[in-house]
């Protein structure tokens, strides 16, 4: 079972990202968030030892007991993309030349008087009105998501009236810049050597906060130290989440045994590597999914078709050398959560079959999982 909680900061949070800095050379210290699952997992083994086996769901946001999750990249504005290949009616469909050893192209849904010049569009007209759209759904937008493998308007955009709160679902946080200078003795002047370094610090806006789910319990309320400089957060158990996330679980898990065309919905940054002439490479979808099209006759296919994702999100953990010191781990380049898989049909994860057994790579996978990493959910096309 998922118990989940709410982790409430009780001072800004820093969590810088994973560029080494040294005051001097790089006089910024650059910032990520929302956090990543180590940075979560070392705060919450501050409670628990590292003797304790923490699976975790998340990190999430919460604002006022529900469930936040990043909005699906697979939507340009209010309008869902689809495979040129599963697009039959598109003018495109057999027209366009693509490089077939890559997913296939996304297209909108054709509109032939936008394409005639002969009338404005939807989002010409949501353009003048200054329309925005929101970066984080609640629950019963993703419970649609999962649904019926759509949005609608009225969940992915936000009201223009409405306060500062509901607006915040575009960015929940705000960012502080401050300065860090160190005086020349017996001068009013900054040092000339790591005399001055600035560095971000996260706010989170009112009534939010993050979420995570853990397979263990807590009884009361703990303090916890989140991030660089060891700021305070308190983490407490929130259980009007769980019934949210029990009812998105099951509704992913049966349309994951459904044999059809399907969405693969990444809530959490995906990190999927692959060990190549010695070294590990990552890439925006998982290596262990082949290509439903193919340039060379001779390859396997598979069931991957195409992907919406951006630019990666850099991971940067610790690991424990033969004399069991933390050190840094080598850096990892995750697919940014909200990105979206279109199969043929559903297809597990490396590691998450029983028959794979108890090698190096796939308990590498799972612990990664265990972190919150990787974390799939599933709607029918």
């Amino acid at each position: 079972m998922i118990y989940w909680y709410t982790i409430t900061p009780l001072d800004v949070l820093i969590f810088r990202d994973a560029k080494p800095f040294t005051p001097g050379e790089r006089a910024w210290a650059a910032s990520q968030f929302p956090p990543s699952g180590h940075a979560i997992a070392g705060a919450i083994r501050g409670i628990f030892g590292t003797s304790v086996n923490i699976e975790m769901v998340g990190p999430l946001f919460s604002y006022r007991n529900t469930l936040y999750f990043p909005r699906p990249l697979n939507f340009v504005k209010s309008h869902r993309l689809t495979p040129i290949e599963w697009d039959t009616q598109h003018p495109l469909f057999g027209q366009i030349l693509w490089d077939r050893s890559q997913p296939s192209p996304l297209v909108k849904k054709f509109d032939a008087n936008f394409t005639l010049g002969l009338a404005e569009t939807e989002e010409d007209e949501d353009e003048k009105q200054g329309v925005k759209y929101r970066q984080y759904l609640p629950t019963k937008a993703i419970e649609q998501f999962l649904a019926t493998g759509n949005l609608t308007k009225e969940l992915l955009t936000l009201p223009p009236a409405e306060g500062a709160s509901l607006n915040s679902e575009q960015k929940p946080w705000m960012t502080e810049t401050r300065s860090h200078n160190a005086i020349e003795p017996g001068t009013r002047q900054v040092k000339t050597s790591d005399g001055y370094f600035v560095e971000n610090a996260v706010r989170l806006l009112p009534d939010w906060q993050i979420a995570i789910g853990l397979n263990i319990e807590l009884s009361n309320s703990q303090i916890v130290r989140l991030g660089g400089e060891g700021h305070r957060a308190m983490i407490q158990r929130c259980e009007d989440l769980d019934p949210q996330w029990a009812g998105i679980s099951k509704s992913s898990a049966v349309n994951f045994e459904s044999d059809t065309k399907s969405l693969a919905y990444l809530m959490t940054p995906g990190i999927f590597e692959y060990p190549q002439n010695g070294r590990a490479l990552c890439r925006g979808y998982p290596w262990e999914w082949k290509l439903a099209h193919s340039h060379n006759p001779n390859q396997t296919s598979g069931n991957l078709v195409s992907v919406a994702t951006e630019k990666p999100v850099v991971i940067s953990g610790r690991i424990r050398d033969e004399r069991d010191h933390s050190i840094p781990a080598p850096q990892m380049f995750a697919a940014p959560p909200g990105s979206v898989y279109y199969l043929d049909r559903p297809q597990a994860l490396f590691g998450e079959q029983e028959d794979e057994g108890e090698t190096k790579a796939a308990n590498k996978v799972r612990n990664l999982r265990k972190l919150g990493y990787s974390k799939l959910l599933w709607t029918k096309y």
